[in-house]
């Protein structure tokens, strides 16, 4: 049985092959209406959700299974044992999607579960987006190796997955990232991308995009503490850091590079809205794509290829 928590236990080769097989869904979903009939998938939300929670359901319905949503607030999993609920909850489905605060958690859900466990999201991975990532950045270019991403913003969940990913399909990776989300730290991920000479970080933005095929970049509060009044103070302390390194007209004036966002977008802070409409950006793109990141996630751990 095969869990996606993260990319640890997956080849480049293997992430290839779920980056092509959400690109041959897109182009070809009359092959897939009928793949997961009879199929159900629990999704699990403890966090907000926009992208993650309606791609799994559509993809879910248009590969002809079901979707179960639960909100985390309104199930027992709030006033008992993670593992005794999972243990319950994977005797009547095939498959869970759980986007949690926790990646412990998760690994709880996991070692719990009869059936596969997708991580919708967490404070450490987000391996859904990349795929996603993977699939909008294969389609501009036509491959993956060599190409050249660079990420700006804070070093959380989203940079994570994207140093992994890109680490192991051969893409060469700079984080421009002068904040550190603590609650995302994987030493050992950083440590096995150094190792393969693909990953550097700087804080000299200009610089590391003036040659870069897609300049990324995420939001730099956590959408569970973007409006939380008792984060005011680190949210004001993470913007005065941060202003510099927003992706604006003048930061990429020397940079022809796509640009990239995985939503949601706080307008005028990580990212100046000229510059989400700009002929460069591919952001609505690349949402679209968790689309086909989901269908392609959902039908490799159940097997189908």
């Amino acid at each position: 049985m095969m869990h996606l928590l993260n990319f640890k236990e997956l080849s480049g080769r293997q992430i290839v092959e779920i980056v092509d097989k959400g690109i041959e869904v897109k182009r070809h979903p009359e092959r897939y209406r009928s793949s997961l009939d009879g199929k159900t998938l629990a999704m699990i939300f403890q966090k907000t959700s926009t992208r993650t929670r309606v791609s799994f359901e559509v993809a879910m319905t248009q590969m002809g299974g079901h979707a179960i949503y639960m909100d985390w607030r309104a199930t027992n999993f709030t006033i008992a044992d993670i593992y005794d609920e999972t243990q319950y909850l994977s005797r009547n489905v095939d498959c869970i999607l759980a986007r949690m605060l926790r990646h412990s958690d998760l690994q709880v859900m996991a070692k719990a579960s009869r059936v596969p466990v997708i991580n919708g999201c967490d404070e450490k991975y987000h391996p859904t987006q990349v795929i996603a990532d993977l699939i909008t950045i294969k389609e501009k270019k036509g491959r993956l190796d060599g190409v050249k991403l660079v990420y700006v913003g804070v070093h959380n969940n989203v940079c994570n997955s994207l140093i992994e990913a890109c680490t192991k399909v051969g893409m060469e990776i700079t984080t421009v990232t002068p904040i550190f989300n603590e609650p995302s730290r994987d030493e050992g991920l950083l440590e096995e991308a150094k190792r393969t000479g693909l990953w550097r970080s700087t804080l000299n933005l200009k610089e590391a995009i003036k040659d870069a095929d897609f300049v990324y970049t995420d939001t730099w509060i956590d959408m569970e503490f973007f409006s939380d009044p008792r984060y005011a103070e680190e949210r004001e302390r993470r913007m005065k850091i941060m202003m510099p390194y927003q992706i604006n007209r003048e930061n990429m004036a020397e940079s022809k590079a796509w640009i990239m966002h995985d939503m949601p977008i706080h307008r005028g802070y990580e990212i100046s809205p000229d510059m989400i409409e700009d002929s460069r950006s591919i952001i609505y793109e690349q949402s679209e794509n968790r689309l086909y990141s989901a269908k392609a996630v959902i039908l490799k751990v159940l097997g189908f290829y």
